[in-house]
């Protein structure tokens, strides 16, 4: 499987996310396009909370020096991001794919981080629970919807809202995958904690 994880926004839990279904899956990990924080990168915070011998940590296409929208990054680093250039690793593994930020993110004057969804990625959707979250949950998936990219299942993040998660999962009728809560830390025991707990449903996907 190739699985692109995308958020509703900046901050929502994707990184930890992506570290639950690595484990889960013990994939590979590849996020395209890095935006600041070059020392502590989330393929970094990835590849600390991973315990399994198996995953792989695939370069970035591009490295940018400013926490800041991609395009805006690659403007002040000089250069302009080219898709042709986001070359997807070569692996017999699984591989789960990171993107930046929300879908809609600009990555330049044309392309959004959206337009590096392939046609055989299964997209994971994180939500973050918050006052909005609904809001920004739908709109993303009917974003997707509208490009003909199907979602395969949500992850929750944040401690229970009944009543956000179902009538999300009821008007999206996208499959649950699993929650986060709010850990006080997330280190590899953590994570791989999720990763138990996740797995059954994501290798249904």
């Amino acid at each position: 499987m190739k699985i692109f994880i995308t958020g509703i926004g900046t901050d929502v839990g994707k990184t930890i996310a992506s570290s639950i279904v690595v484990e889960a899956l013990e994939a590979d990990y590849w996020k395209p396009i890095q935006a600041g924080d070059l020392d502590c990168s989330d393929t970094q915070k990835v590849k600390s909370q991973i315990s399994n011998p198996k995953s792989q940590f695939h370069e970035n296409s591009y490295k940018l020096n400013t926490p800041a929208s991609p395009h805006l990054a690659a403007q002040l680093d000089g250069i302009i991001i080219d898709l042709k250039k986001i070359k997807e690793p070569k692996t017999a593994n699984h591989l789960v794919i990171e993107g930046a930020g929300g879908i809609l993110v600009p990555l330049n004057d044309t392309d959004c981080v959206v337009d590096l969804i392939q046609k055989d990625y299964k997209v994971i959707v994180v939500s973050r629970h918050y006052l909005g979250s609904i809001n920004h949950t739908l709109l993303t998936i009917e974003a997707l919807k509208n490009r003909k990219i199907s979602v395969a299942g949500i992850i929750f993040s944040g401690d229970e809202n009944k009543a956000t998660e179902d009538i999300i999962l009821k008007k999206t009728k996208a499959k649950f995958i699993g929650r986060i809560d709010n850990e006080p830390y997330f280190d590899a025991n953590v994570i791989g904690y999720y990763a138990d707990k996740f797995r059954d449903n994501l290798l249904k996907l």
